[in-house]
């Protein structure tokens, strides 16, 4: 009953923060979707890192280290890179172009008669495929929580639960993989019940008040995330005997090479090195956020300032990369004590998704009453916080890129008010969860689709970095990547099954293509670079452009290398302090601490470095380089 209170509590503030933030979202769609530009910076980083911490990403992380050890986290730590870019290279320009979404950029970067299609293809493409896709994903992770806290069997009157059991029985309906051991029609309708409670209220508030109440919660959200998992990692590792015991004991259970292979923060065979190298490598560039695009622009775009544009990124790259992903570390380690596996656990065909849910359920053995309400609650606002962001975000494109831009202004010729786009915004949130439920109900593993919607990705990234950095990429160069991206994924996911394989050729075949194409199609109208160029001060190859201006010609690329720089640093600052307090607190096994302690040093070294850079105003650098 304690936890189940903890729980609605939280509930209750959810709900409430949407309506308090009503009358605002309702005014219009720059009100609904970026809050009217005023978050600060802490509270926009604050909800990006509440996005991404997700109900699933604990599960995928809990799996990756019981699979392939703790070098396998590379694959999510990597993303640090990309972040901190969004940071000093591309958030402020995020916030200066004054758009709604990322697809609306579309209108303001580029030129032609194919503008308008273009934006319209993105807004299905990244607000509903890849959006609903990274959703199902969540609502996998949701059925697994549900499994094993809510047995609404259990809870509700037989009149009330046999209304769902039958419908469950007449449709066939076959929803999540019974962990709890239940009757497989008893879980089904179990999760039925579980998702459309958890949605429901999540719905309710993000489609009411907009984003105002999507980072309001968020913050609220990541803070009671990080404590519950802090709880949990504090009390698995009292059950195995203290921080001190977690490598000894894994060495006893699997042995010294085996828990060197598994404690690495490095791949400790060499035919394994390449692969690794060339996939961490691809995987933060060649990537469909690799520029912000999404509901990281939308923060960014939110900010009341430019510095808190730049902020906002810097405070999540550090929640996300850092604090979240040392935490994680040791419950998954820890979590290989107390769930022990043989190698022919380790053989089978589902031993991904089995190593997943024990996240799940260390949080019902371990965690004693009241403890264990917060960590549901936790877990419970870990999944809010990304079904609102990408209810809200996916509704944006629906509203402003279709169905104001194409429906209202191209087709009907006339302009919607306000109240009929907020209406349309939120009408949007549904049709978005709909398809999303539908596509949850046929995937397994979290693992399996993360791996094929990073595939699909892979062929978009390098363009949307390039049409920042070249005045040259035009939208031939975005539509070619588009296209390649949805031809050969597929194909690649057929001919091979190896991943570095995959990736590369994904990245290598749609760069290729995409230059080509800006080579073989018209140029950008110069009076709309001009004109983007004033708008965003863009750092990169914009010679020609700033000689338009009035700038001199050398300013945007001496400021990319500048940004680059800075990006370097703080890069190494983050890793080298992750890697090192990492070290210090799961250590391989016989190794010293002289390297984690060096380690952990020059981060701190580095970090008045890339400070100053990070808490600057970014007016006054503007003034300096119209002074050049």
């Amino acid at each position: 009953m304690i936890d189940l209170l903890i729980v609605l509590a939280f509930v209750i503030y959810s709900i409430s923060s949407g309506f308090i933030a009503k009358k605002k979202a309702s005014q219009n769609l720059n009100e609904y979707f970026l809050a009217g530009r005023t978050i600060s910076g802490w509270r926009a980083g604050f909800s990006m890192a509440a996005t991404q911490f997700a109900a699933d990403t604990p599960l995928l992380v809990t799996g990756l280290i019981a699979t392939s050890g703790i070098f396998m986290l590379w694959r999510l730590w990597i993303y640090g890179i990309a972040f901190l870019m969004l940071g000093f290279i591309f958030s402020i320009g995020w916030r200066r172009a004054g758009v709604l979404t990322d697809a609306e950029l579309t209108e303001v970067r580029y030129s032609g008669k194919g503008v308008l299609p273009l934006r319209v293809v993105k807004a299905i493409y990244y607000g509903t495929v890849i959006n609903c896709v990274v959703m199902a994903m969540v609502l996998v992770a949701a059925v697994r929580i549900a499994e094993v806290f809510l047995p609404w069997h259990l809870w509700l009157p037989s009149g009330i639960y046999n209304f769902f059991l039958n419908i469950t029985t007449a449709s066939g309906i076959s929803l999540g993989s019974s962990v709890a051991k239940l009757d497989p029609i008893v879980a089904t309708t179990n999760n039925i019940i579980s998702i459309l409670v958890i949605v429901g209220f999540t719905t309710l508030y993000s489609t009411t008040g907009g984003l105002r109440s999507v980072i309001s919660t968020d913050v609220v959200q990541f803070s009671l995330a990080m404590v519950g998992t802090l709880i949990y990692a504090i009390e698995v590792v009292r059950h195995i005997g203290g921080i001190g015991a977690i490598v000894d004991k894994v060495v006893a259970l699997y042995g010294v090479d085996m828990a060197d292979k598994m404690l690495s923060f490095a791949p400790t065979g060499g035919e394994m090195l390449l692969p690794f190298l060339i996939i961490i490598g691809l995987q933060w560039f060649f990537q469909m956020n690799s520029d912000g695009t999404g509901y990281l622009a939308q923060r960014s775009m939110a900010c009341s300032t430019d510095r808190d544009a730049r902020i906002a990124a810097l405070v999540f790259s550090w929640m996300q990369i850092f604090l979240r992903s040392l935490i994680w570390l040791i419950i998954g380690v820890s979590l290989l004590v107390f769930y022990p596996f043989t190698p022919a656990d380790a053989a089978g065909s589902n031993f991904a998704a089995t190593r997943e849910i024990l996240f799940v359920t260390g949080i019902n053995d371990i965690l004693p009453i009241g403890i264990r309400g917060i960590m549901l609650t936790a877990m419970l606002a870990a999944l809010a916080s990304t079904i609102d962001t990408h209810l809200n975000w996916g509704a944006s494109y629906w509203s402003n890129d279709i169905y104001q831009r194409l429906i209202c202004n191209k087709w009907l010729k006339r302009q919607p008010k306000n109240s009929e786009l907020v209406f349309a915004a939120r009408l949007s949130n549904i049709f978005i969860l709909l398809i999303a439920l539908t596509i949850m109900a046929n995937l397994s593993s979290i693992q399996t689709a993360w791996f094929i919607s990073l595939l699909f990705g892979a062929g978009m990234g390098s363009v949307l970095v390039l049409r920042w950095l070249w005045e040259r990429i035009n939208l031939f160069s975005e539509l070619a990547a588009i296209i390649v991206s949805l031809i050969v994924a597929p194909i690649l996911l057929v001919v091979t099954d190896v991943e570095w394989i995959r990736l590369g050729t994904m990245a290598l075949v749609s760069t290729t293509t995409a230059i080509l194409v800006t080579f073989f199609t018209p140029k950008t109208d110069p009076s709309v670079l001009v004109a983007f160029y004033k708008k965003t001060r863009p750092v990169g190859f914009w010679r020609k452009t700033a000689v338009l201006v009035g700038d001199n010609a050398t300013v945007p690329v001496k400021k990319l290398f500048k940004e680059i720089k800075i990006t370097f640093f703080a890069a190494a600052s983050l890793f080298l302090m992750l890697i090192g307090v990492g070290k210090l607190l799961i250590p391989t096994p016989d190794t010293s601490l002289f390297f984690p302690l060096l380690y952990v040093v020059i981060a701190l070294a580095l970090t008045p470095i890339w400070w100053r850079e990070a808490t600057s105003d970014p007016a006054d650098t503007i003034k300096k380089e119209e002074n050049v």
